[in-house]
């Protein structure tokens, strides 16, 4: 089987991101009975290599990067699942900091499919959802390559999450907004305790700062698990630096010690990140994993994680950034003018259609000088005249069929001190970072939606 064909074995599995189920059905989706199965007939080779298990409603992948990178840099070998990806499935099992060989992927959609087949005809267990095959192949992959570590970042949630069968010494629990309601809850406390979901027993947990009603389930769940926590923002602090388009400066005083710290990453949001990866990583110290201050300077300074206010061009700036909720489309918003100068925001703009729409199109009309709207590939998208439709207020938007035409159209208009903003979708930002960078993404024409 080569790689091509991988794929296409995969992608006859159902895929509930691109379909993402809500309602009476999710019950019946969102259950870990599969994952328990397969990893058993496994040996369970997710708990044969220490783990960080991240949840979190935004930072979670930028706070994996982090922990990743720097324990690279430590000399560690390192194992970090992600999602979703942005150009190729490859991106979500990376070892060693880059994406698996299309060999390696390969190989391990033929070892596990066999077992697929197995569980698909056993009526209690039933067949493998897309993500799920994709996290047995991650965990799979880290235990048979023997490595050090494995940093794993939650799909959805945390407690039926398929990445929950983890027994991860250390969890962290990112800043939690209201996303993805319909499934996690319709209040910040009833999500919170969906993520507090991932705290294992006698773990230590890293939460970043919270709400008080979604720091109380947190730490009750801490309570009940007989698990630390660890309060970044009290006992784990962060102070700005220098920054500039090209990244940050900034000092981290953590539980061992005080780091002087550089990263490219943009946004005052990712210095919350930063703070709560060195807790994670200081943590790990009691599993035997030692992270040195200089490894944490040069994983930090060496981390990639595209998409998240990414500057892609600089004459005009043109910035991609996967904001897909009120509160991250608010951080971004605000972080703008303290990292980058510019007069006009023409916005490049895309949603997908179970967001809350129009609390980040309120957000985004504020700020917008020119809109262009668009759809991406993805099933999700709204179409470009529906998003335009968002925009009453701010006169009428440009319609263009796909992101690279949007890109396009918008760097004609754009002047030299202008800022071209891609946001609203991390399907939309990839997509408009395939076009300004030339990469080829993996595109299958015949993928139908799952039924």
């Amino acid at each position: 089987m080569d790689y091509r064909e991988s794929i296409a074995q995969l992608l006859t599995l159902v895929d509930h991101e691109r379909n993402l189920v809500t309602g009476p059905r999710q019950k019946a989706i969102y259950d870990l009975t599969r994952m328990e199965a397969l990893l058993g007939r496994l040996g369970s080779p997710q708990n044969q290599v220490p783990a960080v298990h991240i949840a979190g409603t935004k930072g979670k992948g930028s706070t994996a990067a982090l922990c990743d990178s720097a324990l690279h840099a430590a000399g560690l070998s390192t194992g970090f699942y992600s999602s979703p990806h942005l150009h190729t499935y490859r991106e979500r099992i990376r070892r060693d900091s880059e994406p698996i060989s299309q060999e390696g992927f390969a190989a391990l959609v033929e070892g596990l499919w066999p077992l697929h087949e197995e569980l698909k005809s056993d009526s209690v267990v039933g067949p493998l959802t897309l993500f799920e095959f994709l996290t047995g192949m991650a965990f799979q992959c880290f235990a048979q390559d023997r490595t050090d570590v494995q940093v794993i970042e939650v799909g959805l949630g945390g407690r039926l999450d398929a990445t929950n069968v983890l027994d991860a010494g250390v969890c962290v629990i990112t800043s939690i907004s209201l996303d993805h309601m319909a499934i996690l809850g319709n209040t910040i406390g009833e999500i919170a305790a969906e993520k507090a979901g991932i705290i294992k027993p006698g773990s230590t947990v890293v939460i970043a700062p919270q709400a008080s009603e979604a720091l109380s389930p947190i730490l009750a769940a801490c309570q009940e698990k007989e698990a630390a926590p660890i309060l970044v923002g009290r006992d784990v602090t962060w102070e700005e630096g220098r920054t500039g388009t090209d990244g940050q400066r900034f000092k981290v005083r953590g539980r061992n010690g005080e780091y002087d710290l550089y990263m490219p990453l943009l946004g005052a949001h990712q210095l919350e990140n930063a703070a709560l990866a060195v807790a994670a990583l200081e943590a790990l110290g009691s599993q035997g994993i030692d992270v040195s201050a200089k490894a944490m300077e040069v994983g930090f300074e060496n981390v990639s994680w595209p998409c998240r206010m990414e500057v892609l061009s600089r004459s005009p700036l043109l910035v991609a950034d996967g904001a897909h909720n009120v509160y991250s489309i608010e951080s971004l918003l605000k972080s703008l003018p303290d990292y980058l100068a510019y007069d006009r925001l023409i916005l490049v703009v895309g949603f997908s259609r179970d967001k809350n729409v129009e609390g980040m199109a309120r957000a985004l009309g504020e700020k917008a000088d020119i809109i262009v709207a668009t759809a991406s590939r993805h099933p999700r998208s709204m179409q470009a005249v529906e998003v335009a439709g968002l925009f009453p207020e701010t006169g009428k938007p440009v319609l263009a069929s796909t992101p690279a035409d949007a890109l396009r159209l918008a760097m004609e208009v754009a002047g030299k001190k202008d800022l071209v903003l891609a946001t609203g979708s991390l399907f939309l930002a990839a997509e408009v970072r395939e076009a300004a960078l030339g990469i080829e993404p993996e595109i299958y024409p015949e993928l139908t939606k799952p039924g």
